[in-house]
């Protein structure tokens, strides 16, 4: 479940720095949900189903 939304939130951070800086910061806010995301996964130990 966390590696799909992390997936999905680095899909739009992509498509955020291809349509330029018309979004600012959230681009930046994505890539940090998604790395804090990836990193809870990779500490939790947790394999997939």
């Amino acid at each position: 479940m966390l590696e799909t939304i992390a997936i999905i939130l680095l899909v739009l951070w992509l498509l955020g720095l291809v349509t330029g800086t018309t979004l600012g910061g959230f681009i930046y806010i994505l890539l940090v949900i998604a790395i804090v995301l990836f990193l809870v996964r990779l500490i939790s130990g947790r394999r997939p189903v």
